[in-house]
C-alpha cells in the first residue's frame, strides 16, 4: 500500500523537477588541485538537479515513463507474490567495472591527493557494497531491525571484458583535456572516454567531479518494449560517477572523516536498482514508493548521526529512517535497505529489459564448497579455459609456469564468484606447463600441454 503524503506529480509542480532517477550524487569534489572541501560543504546528492535537467532538456516525457515504472512494480508487488517469491531465495550477481579516469601524467597508480586510485582501494568498495547489499553479520553493514534485510544481491570486479579476454575490471584513463567532470554536462563526455556495454556491465566512472557533489547514478531505463522505465535514455550514461576521494573504505584517497565507509557507492548503486531517496525528495513528505519506510520531510544532511522526526499525515509524529541507505546521513549511520526496498529493488531486476539482459549474461558457474578447476581443452592449440569453482566471493590468482617453475602469465581477481577464464598462451612454444589457482586458503594445480 502506497503511503499517504504528497504524489510524485504534485512534487513535481511544486518544484518543476523530476523526482526520481535515483542518482545519488553524494558529494563530488572540487577540481584534484584544489583544496578539499570541508564535509559540511559537499552536497549529499545531485538527484533532483539532473533530473530537472532531464526532464527540460533531454526527454519531456520522462516523468509519465517514471510514473509507469511504478504502477507496474506496485501492480507486481500486489497480484504476482508467485514471482517474488519464486525469486526470493536467488542471489543475483552484478559485474561491475570501474573506469579511473584521470589527468595524472606521470601514470602514478595510488598515493595521496591521485584521482588514479590504487587497485586495493577499488577492492575495498567491493566489499563494502557486499556487506552492505547482503547484510552480513560481523561487519558495518549488518543490522538487526525488524524491518532490515538482505537484499540477495551481489557485486564482483568484472573477469572477462566485452571481446571475452581476462580482465580485473578495472580500466584506466589519462585525459589531459580535464582535470574534472560536471555531472550535467560531461555525463556523456565521460562514456566516450570509457565505457562497457551497459546490458552487460555496471559501468562505475570513478573521477574528480565538480561542484562537491559526491556521486551520480543512471536511474534504469528501458528503451524497448516495457514503458515501466524511463525511455529515450543514453544508454552509454547507464552507470555511476563517483568522485575518487569517496570510492573505497578508509584506504588511499578516502579520508573524510564523515563519508569514508563507502556508502556513497551503496547509496549510489540503490538509485541504479531503482530506489527513491526516504523523503521522495522535493519539498518532502512524498512519496518513495516503499511501504515500509515512514514518510519523511526532510533528509539528514548534517554530520552528525541523530534522530530526527516528521509529521507528514495528519500531525501524527513518526520517526525518520536516518539509518536507511537512501538518505543523506554520514556513513557511520547508516546500515539498512528495508524488506520493502529489496522487495522494489530485486523487481527493478525484472522489469528492466537492459538490467535483466545483464543478469542473463553473467555466466558465474556453481559455487563449491572447496576449490575446485577444470582445465579444458588440454592439450591446447589456442587459448585454454580453466574453471574456478569456490565457496561464495573470494579474491584469487591463476598462474601459469613452465617446468623449471618460472612464472609466466598472471590473472588476479578480486572478490569474485566461481568464474570462467580464459589463459592468453600467445607466443609460448610447444611443451608440458604448469596451471595453479590460489585462493586465500587453498590451492589447486594441472598441467596444460600446449600443442
Amino acid at each position: 500500500m502506497k503511503k499517504q503524503g504528497n504524489s510524485l506529480t504534485n512534487t513535481f509542480l511544486r518544484t518543476d523537477w523530476l523526482w526520481l532517477a535515483g542518482s545519488f550524487m553524494y558529494f563530488l569534489m572540487s577540481p584534484a588541485l584544489a583544496q578539499t572541501p570541508g564535509d559540511s560543504d559537499l552536497k549529499r546528492c545531485g538527484t533532483s538537479d539532473y533530473e530537472k535537467m532531464v526532464l527540460q532538456v533531454r526527454n519531456p516525457n520522462r516523468l509519465q515513463q517514471i510514473n509507469e515504472l511504478n504502477r507496474r512494480i506496485q501492480e507486481a508487488e500486489t497480484n504476482g507474490s508467485s514471482l517474488r517469491q519464486a525469486a526470493d531465495e536467488t542471489v543475483y550477481r552484478i559485474p561491475i567495472v570501474v573506469h579511473v579516469v584521470h589527468s595524472n601524467a606521470s601514470g602514478q597508480i595510488g598515493g595521496a591527493n591521485n584521482p588514479n586510485i590504487s587497485d586495493e582501494q577499488i577492492a575495498s568498495q567491493i566489499q563494502v557494497l557486499n556487506e552492505d547489499y547482503r547484510r552480513k553479520e560481523g561487519t558495518n553493514g549488518f543490522n538487526s531491525s525488524t524491518i532490515g534485510a538482505d537484499a540477495k544481491i551481489e557485486f564482483f570486479l568484472a573477469t572477462t571484458d566485452p571481446n571475452g579476454q581476462p580482465t580485473t575490471g578495472i580500466t584506466r584513463h589519462y585525459y589531459a583535456q580535464k582535470s574534472s567532470f560536471d555531472i550535467f554536462s560531461d555525463d556523456v563526455l565521460l562514456s566516450q572516454i570509457a565505457y562497457w556495454p551497459s546490458d552487460r556491465y555496471l559501468n562505475i566512472w570513478v573521477t574528480t567531479l565538480q561542484n562537491n557533489y559526491l556521486g551520480y547514478t543512471q536511474f534504469p531505463t528501458a528503451a524497448d518494449t516495457i514503458k515501466g522505465l524511463p525511455g529515450d535514455s543514453n544508454e552509454f550514461v547507464d552507470g555511476s560517477m563517483i568522485d575518487y576521494r569517496y570510492f573505497g573504505r578508509k584506504i588511499g584517497t578516502v579520508t573524510s572523516s564523515t563519508y569514508s565507509l563507502g556508502r556513497t557507492a551503496t547509496h549510489e548503486i540503490g538509485h541504479w536498482l531503482g530506489l527513491i531517496h526516504t523523503w521522495g525528495d522535493g519539498d518532502g513528505c512524498a512519496e518513495d514508493y516503499v511501504a515500509d519506510t515512514p514518510p519523511t520531510k526532510s533528509p539528514n544532511q548534517t554530520t552528525q548521526c541523530r534522530t530526527t522526526f516528521s509529521t507528514c499525515v495528519n500531525g501524527k509524529q513518526t520517526r525518520d529512517l536516518t539509518e536507511d541507505y537512501m538518505d543523506y546521513s554520514p556513513d557511520a549511520c547508516m546500515n539498512l535497505f528495508t524488506k520493502g526496498q529489496v522487495d522494489r529493488m530485486r523487481a527493478v531486476l525484472q522489469f528492466s529489459p537492459r538490467r535483466v539482459k545483464l543478469l542473463r549474461s553473467v555466466a558465474a558457474l556453481p559455487e563449491t564448497e572447496t576449490l575446485t578447476i577444470n582445465l579444458y581443452p588440454n592439450p591446447a592449440a589456442s587459448d585454454p579455459t580453466v574453471d574456478v569453482q569456490l565457496k561464495g566471493f573470494q579474491s584469487f590468482s591463476v598462474e601459469l609456469f613452465d617446468m623449471s617453475g618460472r612464472q609466466l602469465r598472471a590473472l588476479n581477481y578480486a572478490d569474485a564468484p566461481s568464474t570462467r577464464v580464459t589463459i592468453p598462451i600467445g607466443g609460448l612454444t610447444t611443451g608440458l606447463y604448469v596451471v595453479r589457482v590460489k585462493t586465500g586458503s587453498e590451492s589447486s594445480s594441472k598441467r596444460l600441454l600446449i600443442q
